[in-house]
Parts: C-alpha cells; structure tokens; sequence
C-alpha cells in the first residue's frame, strides 16, 4: 500500500515526504489540538498507524492516541487512500511537529471542523468569484514581451477549458477584467455541485492558491501538471525575475511552497471524490 503512495508522490509531487508507518492498531485516545497552521511543537509519538472506525471511516492512530482535529472531533476521514496521506506526513515530522508543511491534515481538519460554518453553496460562489479576476484572463497592454508570453502560454490553458466545458470566457488587459457570461458561471457552478463537501474544499484550497479557476480545474482534469500550473500562475513574476533577476533561494523557495500546497490540494480532491474509479486508478499497482 506504502509503495503506492510513493507513486502518488512522484505523481502529484512534494505534497508528501514518505517515511514509514507502522500497522498498529489502538483503541486508546485522547485529544490532541493545535492552536494554528504555523504552529510548532515538540513530536510526542512514535509510531503512526490507521484503523477503520464505526461505520466505516478511518482514523489516525499516534502511539495510543487517537487524533482529533482543533474543533475536538475525531480525526476520521472517509476512505483508506486519504488516511494514508494523512498518516504519511504524521510519520514524517522528526523532532517538532511543523503544522504548516502539513497540508493534507489541515485540509481534512478544515472539512471536519467546517471552522466558517459554510454550505457548499456558499463554497462554491466563492469558487466562482475567482473566476471573475482569474490570473489567466488578465492580460497588459505592456511591454511586448510580456503580452506576447501571456499569449503563447496562456490561450491554450483558456481555449482548453472553454471547448472542455462549452463555455465562452475570454480575456482582458482593461482594468475590470472580461465580462464573464452568466450561462458561464452557471455552467461552473452546475459542474462544482457535483463535487463532495470533501473534494470541494481542497478544489478552493487549490484555486486560491493559483488565484485562478481555469488553472485549478486544468490540472484536477490533468490537461496540466502541478508544475506547470504554478509556473503559469507565476508568469508575470517569472518575466520580471527574468529581466531584473530576483533574491538568491528566496524564489526557489516561494515556488516550491507553492507547488507543494498546490500538488496537495490536488491530491486531496481526488483522494475524497465519490468516484471509487479514481481512487482505484490512483492507488492501482
């Protein structure tokens, strides 16, 4: 099964770091929570393991703990896959426990503890609203080169996505951006309530951090990479780093946070899709 999840990492990139984890089963629990994602504390277990719990879902055992998200709810998650990944990082920390490199376990204690109290109506009009200032429908006017990279590296992405999905979005260098369609946004919005509660939120966790819908759903469709969704993300940046240069490490480091949280929200919307089909082609041998 471990090996199968080293595959998932080659596939979705540096979201996970694989130890190992031992298969070791406790009933004992207690409550363990954290005050914020950037948090840090001193590890105070040795072996991580999962369980299947009553009616069917799966916890993370640490040591004889049961974990439990910050709200106080147990810990469980709805399928074995997404347990995995969620064990995996538990098993990776050494010394201190770094929260923030965690993304897998925040995103499951976001959709257990549901901190904003939010319908999946409510999520998904948030989605939405990305797709009226997304990063790939605002163009310049100037300088040349940069029109003209926007252009080659971001048409494809946009025609991409309006002949996937029948819909017509456009782009813009004025100020306020396209006029996106209603029948567009209702196209999107009819698409996104197919999605789980699950699933939705790490599809928001990956559009808010590509600040781009057509890019986030490129890659959940995996029209794009991890990698070069971030790199299309970051275009105008990338242009500027290549024109005026940029701080030694301090780039290098920037993008690979982003692809990390990028390539785990990604994983985690294909973890916690309904479609068993998924979940079987992900993990297949």
């Amino acid at each position: 099964m471990f090996r199968s999840l080293v595959r998932l990492h080659s596939q979705f990139g540096n979201a996970l770091s694989v130890s190992k984890v031992c298969p070791r089963s406790q009933q004992l629990g207690s409550a363990l929570k954290y005050s914020t994602a950037t948090a840090e504390r001193k590890k105070f277990y040795q072996d991580v393991s999962i369980s299947q719990g009553e009616g069917g879902a799966y916890e993370i055992n640490l040591d004889r703990r049961k974990l439990k998200t910050p709200g106080g709810k147990l810990f469980a998650v709805p399928n074995e896959a997404l347990a995995i990944a969620v064990a995996t990082e538990w098993d990776a920390q050494r010394d201190t426990l770094k929260f923030y490199t965690m993304h897998m376990t925040t995103l499951c204690n976001t959709a257990l503890d549901n901190p904003t109290e939010r319908s999946k109506d409510q999520m998904i009009s948030a989605a939405l609203k990305y797709l009226e200032t997304d990063t790939v429908c605002y163009r310049v006017d100037e300088p040349y080169g940069l029109v003209e990279l926007q252009k080659n590296e971001w048409d494809p992405a946009l025609h991409w996505i309006e002949n996937r999905y029948n819909v017509t979005i456009g782009a813009s260098s004025s100020i306020l951006g396209p006029e996106i369609p209603e029948a567009t946004k209702e196209t999107f919005r009819q698409h996104l309530n197919s999605y789980n509660f699950w699933s939705l939120t790490g599809l928001e966790f990956v559009i808010t951090q590509l600040k781009s819908v057509v890019l986030a759903m490129a890659m959940i469709d995996r029209h794009l990479s991890v990698e070069q969704a971030v790199l299309l993300s970051r275009l105008e940046e990338e242009y500027q780093i290549r024109q005026w240069g940029n701080v030694e490490w301090a780039h290098d480091y920037d993008m690979y946070e982003l692809r990390a949280r990028t390539a785990a929200g990604t994983l985690f919307v294909h973890l916690s899709s309904e479609s068993s089909t998924v979940k079987r082609k992900l993990m297949q041998d």
